[in-house]
């Protein structure tokens, strides 16, 4: 297959892009590859929403850069930050007219709600779906144009570079498209395009205990990698401080940050409300510390989980701004009303990524990045609550306006078919099962909230296992989704924890013991 755009991952990272592209150029192909359902991806299940400076009497543009620098613990790039927060208005216009709802107030104004990190009240939300509705107004929105193509269940399993090309004599390292793997029918073709995007989402899934839906394995960042790409501050991973704890031990639905927001308190099993402790910001504190806070009083008590409690709350307006979750917890036979919510924190969004530039560009030519996959330099060490859906549609539109901009030329190539000679179809599933649940064991037990030197070294050791066992049967079998996956898992935790080792002193998300013990705060 042949395009002019192909665009890997199907959130409000590549929608958007694909959405802007095909409008300003309907005689030109869009293609969107995405593994799972066309409306599957982390865009699905923000809760939060999207931080956009509105009300300029109470908030300002300023307000907001000096939240997200003081949220990034000084490793922000400033210029992005500024040239992010002052494009929101404009990104959430676009949203409107392509037929977005948000909440409102009586007075038909934005119900603006406020999370922690945040001065003051400034995010635009749909109840506790804001990303499901967003995904679709652009879903709806790609499908009015003729000229996007969207083809679910098909894997990128490799981008293909200058090494896969015979004969392409250039020092520059440079995409011409990628692999991809059609889960249904399981033919391996090769997408070639222009200009490649990847827009593939983030990396919860490597932790096992998640807030990110399942296919969240860090593919486009893995892929990159490969690619010889520059990959940075993979060792900020952000844990959500109140993910839902069930009996089983296993943390998958998240419960907003926007929920300590609206008021509630963070108490620990003995009923002690223990956040006024660890910072004068209490619950309203940034993800980071209340993160760590929670790890800290786990620790002290040796219980699994502390409780989020929203029994003092207007129940009547918490309902109508949290409809999802407190019918989630219902579920659970949880009653918010009266009971307390055990909680616990979970892997939620990655701060690192694939380095890219306020265009979008990545380290190799005709490759660009955008969304959680993406490492621009607004979060720097943790991210603001609510910034990265704003990330995503100001590095969308940055993408196409320079892609606009360019000369548009097909690359005239052979790219070779994909060769899987003297591979095996694997009944050994089960090795691929163990191995995952091992990566996962290793990186929540090893490269966790509070890390240490001696802990992810031997983190790399157990790592250095999984992987050669991983590849020879890569190298053996034939291509299967499970597979690549863990594959992808393991390319990704094996940054996480080098560049763990090689941040020397405590930044935001990230937390060594070692480093305290060194002066390095």
């Amino acid at each position: 297959m042949t395009t002019d755009y192909l665009v890997i991952g199907s959130g409000v990272a590549g929608l958007t892009f694909a959405v802007k592209i095909a409008e300003k150029f309907p005689d030109r192909n869009i293609v969107i590859v995405t593994k799972a359902n066309e409306d599957e991806s982390n865009t699905k299940y923000a809760q939060g929403g999207v931080a956009i400076v509105l009300d300029k009497e109470e908030d300002s543009f300023k307000k907001h850069i000096k939240d997200t620098l003081i949220a990034g613990d000084e490793l922000c790039d400033e210029d992005v930050v500024k040239m992010v927060v002052k494009e929101g208005p404009d990104r959430l216009k676009e949203l409107l007219l392509w037929g977005a709802n948000f909440d409102v107030n009586d007075a038909g104004k934005f119900d603006l709600g406020k999370e922690g990190g945040h001065s003051e009240y400034r995010i635009v939300h749909h109840k506790d779906i804001t990303g499901y509705e967003i995904e679709r107004a652009l879903l709806n929105k790609a499908h009015q144009l003729e000229n996007i193509s969207i083809l679910p269940h098909h894997f990128a399993i490799d981008l293909i570079t200058n090494h896969h090309v015979k004969d392409y004599d250039s020092l520059e390292l440079k995409c011409f498209g990628a692999y991809v793997f059609n889960q249904k029918s399981g033919e391996i073709f090769t997408i070639k395009a222009n200009y490649t995007l990847l827009a593939s989402g983030g990396i919860g899934c490597v932790y096992g205990h998640t807030t990110n839906p399942v296919i969240a394995t860090g593919d486009g960042i893995a892929m990159a990698y490969r690619a010889k790409a520059r990959i940075k501050d993979m060792e900020f991973v952000q844990f959500h401080p109140t993910a839902l704890y069930d009996a089983k031990g296993e943390s998958s639905f998240l419960i907003s940050e926007a929920v300590r927001g609206f008021g509630a308190y963070l108490r620990n099993t003995e009923g002690h409300r223990f956040m006024p402790d660890y910072d004068e910001r209490a619950e309203l504190a940034s993800r980071d510390i209340v993160s760590q806070s929670i790890d800290s009083e786990l620790k002290k008590s040796g219980e699994s989980h502390v409780y989020l409690d929203c029994t003092h709350l207007d129940m009547e307006a918490f309902i109508k701004h949290f409809p999802n979750i407190y019918n989630k917890c219902l579920e659970q036979h949880i009653d918010i009303k009266e009971d307390w919510i055990p909680v616990v924190p979970a892997s939620h969004y990655l701060c690192g990524g694939i380095e890219v530039d306020k265009k979008g560009k990545t380290t190799i030519k005709d490759l660009f990045a955008c969304g959680e996959c993406s490492r621009t330099g607004l979060h720097g060490a943790n991210r603001l609550a609510s910034n990265s859906l704003l990330e995503a549609l100001v590095y969308a539109h940055n993408i196409f306006k320079h892609l606009s901009k360019t000369k548009h030329k097909d690359a005239d190539i052979e790219i070779p078919d994909w060769n899987d000679e003297g591979t095996i179809i694997t009944k050994e599933h089960i090795l691929i099962q163990h191995n995952l649940k091992q990566l996962q064991a290793l990186m929540r037990d090893y490269v966790g909230i509070v890390r240490s030197n001696k802990r992810l070294k031997r983190a790399i050791k157990h790592l250095d296992l999984i992987y050669e066992e991983v590849e020879d049967l890569y190298r053996e079998s034939k291509i299967t989704t499970s597979l690549c996956e863990l594959r992808n898992m393991i390319n990704v935790a094996h940054l996480i924890i080098r560049q763990s080792l090689d941040r020397k002193v405590n930044k935001g998300g990230y937390f060594n013991i070692d480093n305290i013990k060194k002066g390095n705060l």
